[in-house]
């Protein structure tokens, strides 16, 4: 990137967060926030080191199908068992590749100040990814299309306490999937400027979305390879297989010091045991298994162990969320994240069908039990509905000041205990009568002290009816519409803007990518 450039984008971005104050939220500013709660561990050392060796036994007596030959050759020539595509990892194997796994690392997308660091205490927010669908109250629910990706693109940009983009929004079923991915990150790349994931589907995607994000950092290729820019989410095809294509991708991901997610996707009762040690297990072995290859291929690539275990109602078949059993096995898995030394990534997620009570109760619990578990990255924080099948602007907001309440319970501030906070001047001024509204030291306080939120309605029931008694997804649908048309985009410079869509184009005449994985 030249001097000039930079120059241009430093004052873009100032520009921009001035004008940030005029828009429809009065929102809390970015931040990273840190987690200062001890983990909630149910199990005790037995109990860890019992999912550790049914993890370790599984690996070595029943084996992960890899269904991708470059993998079953690197991990050949590493010592382990093949039989067919079927490979058995002795447990003394796995535990040295995963020890090469860094236990933190920072993401640093093309505007710096809004790198994420991965690991320690620090909890980080993403927005729903790939439903095939989106609802509204206006609409009702209709299939992904581009418009409704930029609106949700836009939305993960406009709000600090989303972090990071992780994933397609919405699918937007509108643009053909051969060429897809690169018109959603084009889209992406200059509607945000937020560190982005890009789907391990195949060489022709992850390539182009490296190159993409290279060029939207104004980055030569030796820049990008030397600290991780981006990120991708694998998930494991259970029970017990990986399949070509995210396997692929993960590894040129890997090679390119690039940080891989690792996720299997386990329903207790369904694709993994109903008990929840055995989903666990099952599910730590499958993590397990790919990182090991990745360490292997690519000592010291940046990884994250992921949680998506939870149970299928057994009456249906249906996926259910933010069950207990959902929020005990996320506890769960984030102590043997902690045993092994590797970052956690959850999910904030629901089955409700549109932006109810159910809605934010399951979507609470799935919260709840990131922080509980020491999770580091949430995917899913804002905008999940109907078990990831639909993606809701109105669900997004009102996520989003959820999200806001959980990074203010996070600081330090709330619990502190200096002269001021103790406030004993205060309370000899004001004695056994009387109030503390007028007080000095409310008053210097009264505008910071607490929580304000920008979608409940604090009022009561008449003033509330008065106001046209609008229920808060009504509120909420109204407050991304306002948002949606006051927003500025973050400044790009015109000759990178210029590149990304030469690229875009070369890449479509070149017909994208096969869609036959």
């Amino acid at each position: 990137m030249t001097a000039t450039s930079a120059r241009r984008r430093a004052g873009g971005r100032a520009g921009h967060a001035e004008r940030l104050g005029t828009q429809s939220v009065q929102q809390m500013g970015w931040r990273i926030p840190s987690n200062p709660d001890r983990p909630t561990d149910p199990m005790d050392e037995d109990g860890v080191r019992a999912i550790h060796d049914a993890a370790m036994r599984i690996l070595r007596d029943i084996g992960i199908r890899f269904l991708n030959d470059e993998a079953l050759e690197i991990l050949r020539r590493a010592g382990c068992r093949i039989r067919g595509d079927v490979v058995c990892m002795d447990a003394d194997f796995v535990t040295e590749m995963v020890a090469r796994a860094p236990s933190g690392f920072t993401i640093t997308p093309r505007n710096p100040e809004r790198a994420i660091p991965i690991g320690g205490r620090h909890i980080l927010f993403g927005n729903v990814a790939s439903p095939p669908n989106t609802w509204d109250i206006e609409r009702g629910k209709l299939p992904g299309a581009m418009e409704a990706y930029r609106d949700l693109v836009k939305l993960t940009q406009y709000f600090n306490c989303i972090h990071f983009c992780g994933g397609y929004p919405v699918e937007p079923l509108d643009v053909h999937p051969s060429v897809r991915h690169l018109e959603c990150l084009l889209e992406m790349l200059t509607l945000t400027d937020k560190a982005c994931h890009a789907y391990a589907l195949g060489p022709e995607r992850i390539e182009d979305a490296m190159q993409m994000v290279r060029i939207a950092a104004g980055l030569d290729e030796d820049d990008f390879r030397r600290q991780p820019r981006m990120f991708t989410n694998i998930n494991s095809v259970s029970p017990l297989k990986h399949d070509q294509p995210m396997i692929d991708g993960a590894l040129r991901m890997a090679r390119n010091g690039q940080a891989v997610i690792v996720t299997p996707f386990t329903l207790a009762g369904a694709m993994a045991p109903v008990t929840l040690a055995g989903a666990v297990a099952l599910s730590i072995a499958e993590a397990l298994s790919a990182i090991a290859l990745l360490q292997y291929a690519a000592p010291g690539a940046p990884v994250v162990i992921g949680t998506f275990t939870s149970n299928v109602d057994m009456r249906s078949g249906a996926p259910a969320f933010g069950t207990p059993e959902y929020v005990r096995a996320t506890q769960m898995t984030g102590q043997m994240a902690r045993f092994y030394g590797l970052p956690l990534r959850s999910s904030g997620v629901c089955a409700a069908n549109v932006p109810d009570g159910q809605a934010m109760w399951e979507t609470c619990n799935s919260l709840w039990a990131a922080m509980q578990s020491g999770t580091n990255m949430v995917y899913h924080a804002a905008g999940w509905l109907e078990g990831g099948l639909i993606a809701s602007p109105a669900k997004f907001v009102m996520d989003c000041e959820v999200l806001q309440m959980l990074q203010r319970y996070m600081e330090p501030e709330l619990w502190a205990t200096d002269e001021n906070a103790l406030a004993l001047s205060a309370i000899a001024e004001i004695g056994h009568e009387g109030h503390y509204f007028g007080c000095a030291h409310t008053q210097q306080r009264y505008s910071t002290a607490f929580h304000q939120p920008f979608a409940s309605d604090w009022r009561n029931f008449e003033a509330w009816t008065a106001d046209g008694a609008v229920w808060t997804s009504e509120r909420a649908h109204r407050i991304a519409r306002s948002i949606l048309a006051e927003f500025v985009p973050p400044p790009m410079d015109d000759a990178i803007r210029e590149e990304l869509s030469d690229f875009v184009a070369r890449r479509k005449r070149e017909g994208g990518a096969p869609t036959d994985y």
